[in-house]
Order: structure tokens, then sequence, then C-alpha cells
């Protein structure tokens, strides 16, 4: 047998090195762009008032907006990172979601979902949560999703603690591995504030946007009477037996990252509770500034210079991309996250928080 020449032996040990190098960058690539496991997704919840359709990864709506005007970009981003996405059904009254025209439409929605586990978008917030944690057990059931990062915009930040509420007192197996909530109210709206008589409408300090968003929530709630637009005030929320003192204990297991829009401010004395805000939600309440450790423990805070919605943003003459649900910063904030969770409840808590007042 010939032995190969030194030329030949240093031909066979560069081509297996290769081999070898070319195939441990493969496995690292591979790694870093894994996608997530079948039974982990992403479900968005949208907010108060809101009509929001059913979404899969694979289904939307084929015309108008895909999955409504809160979810739609923030769906698309997800998707795009390779993330299993939902998105839950909200109606802005009882029943299933209807196609939606005027502001944000969609239609031709190849799933609709029964009203039990559709959240009522304008009915009280446990009630909402009821049907929210029907929704996230459907997930489990019919699509084997066990692990669920919940990203809630608006008032969908509510309705969420309200769902992991009955999911933990109902022994579901549907573990949720983080919250990120946008433009949350987790002190109440000053829009709802004002309709309670809690807050004057001279503390828009003149600025029309405001007094007529104000006047608008409290013709909204005379009308309803009951529900969301009654219950998200400083009032019902805070303090001593408020919703909030009495969900203790669900976030204890949950990292929350908190993301607050601060488009509209006021110079000089202006009541903390109203400025700055995103329009509808001052940046105090969306950052929880007053929640005590005990109710959240687990707590990061971003905060961008964006309004509440697109809604919000078309109303004053802003570009959408001005909006919380639309901006790409807020994108990254949601993808760090999900990739984050694991580790956040031993992360340091309050970071980029303001202190309390």
């Amino acid at each position: 047998m010939t032995r190969p020449s030194p030329w030949e032996s240093t031909v066979r040990l560069i081509i297996t090195l290769t081999t070898v190098i070319c195939a441990f960058l493969a496995s690292v690539t591979a790694t870093a762009h894994a996608e997530p496991p079948a039974h982990r997704a992403v479900v968005i919840v949208s907010g108060g008032d809101a009509v929001s359709p059913f979404t899969t990864p694979d289904l939307a709506c084929e015309t108008g907006l895909a999955a409504g005007n809160s979810d739609t970009a923030i769906r698309d981003y997800l998707l795009g990172q390779g993330y299993i996405v939902y998105t839950s059904p909200a109606m802005n009254g009882r029943g299933p979601v209807a196609d939606q025209t005027g502001f944000g439409p969609f239609g031709d929605c190849p799933v609709t979902l029964p009203d039990v586990m559709t959240v009522d978008s304008t009915g009280s917030i446990d009630l909402a949560g009821e049907h929210l944690a029907r929704f996230l057990n459907y997930l489990h059931t019919e699509r084997g999703v066990d692990e669920v990062d919940v990203v809630g915009h608006s008032m969908g930040g509510l309705y969420s603690r309200a769902a992991f509420r009955v999911l933990q007192q109902t022994g579901s197996p549907v573990h949720i591995r983080s919250l990120t909530t946008i433009g949350t109210p987790w002190q109440g709206s000053f829009l709802s504030d004002y309709a309670n008589g809690l807050t004057p409408l001279s503390d828009c300090l003149g600025d029309t946007f405001c007094e007529k968003a104000m006047q608008g929530m409290k013709a909204r709630a005379e009308l309803l009477m009951t529900g969301s637009a009654r219950e998200v005030n400083q009032g019902y929320l805070m303090g001593a037996q408020g919703w909030n003192d009495f969900q203790a204990g669900v976030l204890d297991a949950i990292p929350v990252v908190l993301i607050g829009g601060n488009r509209f401010t006021q110079p000089g004395a202006a009541n903390p509770t109203v400025w700055p805000n995103d329009g509808i939600v001052a940046t105090s309440s969306a950052l929880a500034t007053d929640i005590s450790d005990r109710v959240l423990p687990h707590r990061r805070c971003v905060s961008f210079d964006d309004t509440h919605s697109i809604f919000a943003s078309d109303a004053t003459g802003l570009p959408w991309d001005t909006a919380l649900t639309w901006d790409p910063r807020t994108f990254e904030v949601l993808r760090g996250a999900i990739e984050e969770a694991p580790d956040a409840v031993t992360a340091p808590t309050r970071e980029g928080c303001p202190p309390a007042s």
C-alpha cells in the first residue's frame, strides 16, 4: 500500500478540518435560528372597545387589516421572526366577531370562534378575562399550545391578568411564560377618571384632543352603564381592596415588560395622572408607577414618544408608525421580552421604571 505524500496528507487534513468547521457553523446557525417548539405560542390581546379577529399563524382576514388595527403590525413582525402567533378575538359588545367597517376595517376572515371565548371589549374586566381564559384553553386542547407569551395592548393587559387568575385557580395546563403590556392602564385611564368624576376636564389644560377624548369616554360610559369604561379608573383599580390589590399573587412567576407612550406633554405643573400621556393613558399608569411589588414583582419598563394606537395617531395628524402598536422599537422590545422570559424572574426588577410617586 502506497503511503500518501506529505502534500496529499495536507490536502486531506484541510478537507477534514473544513468539513468539521462547516458542520459546526451549520449547527450554530441552526441553533441561533431555531424555530420555537410547536407547543409554544405568542398570543396578542387587544384592548377596550376593540373589534379584532381570531387569526392563526397561517390564517388571517383576507381583506383590509389582516388582524385588525391593534394587532396586524405586531403579528406581522412576530411571524417574520419565526414565532407561532395567534390573535385572540374581541368584539365591542356581546357575540362573535363580525367583519369590521370604519377605521381599520377587515373582512373575509376564515375562522369565527363562539362568543364564550371572544372578549367583550366593552364588558367588565373580569368577564373579559373569563372569555380569554377559555380561548387560551382552546389553544391548548385544539392546537397543542402549552406555553404562551402574552402581548396585551391597552385594556388587553388587564384582560390578560384577569385571565391568568382564572387559569391558575382552575388548574389549567396552560403556562404563561411572559406578559408584555403596551399602553395598558394599570392604574386607570384619565378618560375614565373624568367619566367617573375623579378628574376634572380642566386637567386637560386646554388641550382640545384631551378634552374631546375625555368627553367621548364619558358619553360611552353613560351609554353602557357598566363594563370596562366604568372600571378603568383609579377608584376601581387602585387602593386597598381595589382590583389590582385583589390580583396580588397572579404575577408572582410571570415576568412583565411594560411599554408606555409619552407623545403628549404639558409644561409646568400638570396632573401626573394625566400628563404626559399617549392620548388615552398617562405614562405613569402604563408604567405601573404606583403598583406595589406585591402585585407586580418582576417588571421592566420602556417608554417611547408614541401615541396609544394608530387611531390616536390618525386623529392627531401623525403617521401610523408613531403609534405604540406600529413602532418598530416596540417590536424589538417584544422580541427581547419573549427571548429573555426564562431568566427574567431572577433578574433585578424595576429596570427602566420610574420611582413610585
